[in-house]
């Protein structure tokens, strides 16, 4: 059997490799959009695993980053547009900041260089805070991002808690520990004989808030005691 844990692409890449091995995927953003799977509850042929929800947490990233930075008229989003579910996560942005009456300014970025470009024009557009897109690529350049962020003064939130450990400001996502150990069960089953187009597209049982209270002093930000009182783990 196959495993995947590389988020959408990943999964994309072995249902194109075979239509036979069973493949279970540990983290997708969205698995029906993406086209991994047909529905959540009858995935069909030989793929199951788990949604990790990040389309559908990104309005509520947002709010959180809304929330820590009072009177925020602007925010910028970072996406990678090879993402196949940046033009869907733009379109959920874009929804959700006008009912929060935010405008928001989005940014592409899909190297070490765009990445750089793409800070640079967060702080000419003077955008109070920053969310980025959950994407694996992103992921990977965690150190370089929490380090702009820091360096143009940005409050940044981001989907999972690496960004965090690596000196971001908050992060807000399903757990990862608990999204493998959901796949793990899965991979038992299927290895017992059962057809991962049998088994249902599984949601995301945990889901963590991480604030970095360094972080937040460097960038001059108290974090509000009704936020702090809500995280799952802090950092001091």
């Amino acid at each position: 059997m196959i495993v995947t844990g590389g988020g959408s692409l990943a999964a994309l890449a072995a249902k194109a490799a075979t239509s036979t091995i069973p493949i279970v995927f540990a983290i997708t953003s969205d698995p029906v959009e993406s086209g991994i799977v047909q529905s959540l509850a009858r995935p069909e042929a030989n793929v199951t695993g788990i949604s990790f929800q990040s389309l559908e947490l990104m309005a509520k990233r947002l709010q959180l980053i809304v929330e820590l930075v009072p009177h925020a008229d602007a925010i910028g989003l970072l996406v990678n547009p090879k993402h196949p579910l940046t033009e869907a996560v733009k379109k959920e942005v874009r929804r959700a900041a006008v009912t929060m009456s935010v405008r928001i300014e989005i940014v592409d970025a899909s190297s070490d260089g765009e990445i750089e470009t793409a800070f640079a024009e967060l702080a000419r557009s003077r955008v109070r805070g920053l969310f980025v897109e959950a994407d694996p690529f992103f992921y990977n350049k965690r150190d370089q991002i929490a380090r702009l962020a820091a360096h143009h003064t940005l409050p940044a939130i981001y989907e999972l808690s690496g960004f965090v450990l690596a000196g971001g400001l908050m992060s807000y996502g399903a757990s990862l520990t608990g999204a493998y150990r959901q796949a793990a069960e899965y991979v038992v089953r299927v290895l017992a004989g059962a057809k991962p187009g049998d088994l249902p597209v599984q949601q995301p049982t945990k889901f963590e808030l991480t604030i970095n209270l360094k972080a937040a002093k460097a960038l001059g930000l108290t974090i509000p005691p009704t936020l702090l009182a809500r995280a799952d783990e802090v950092i001091e």
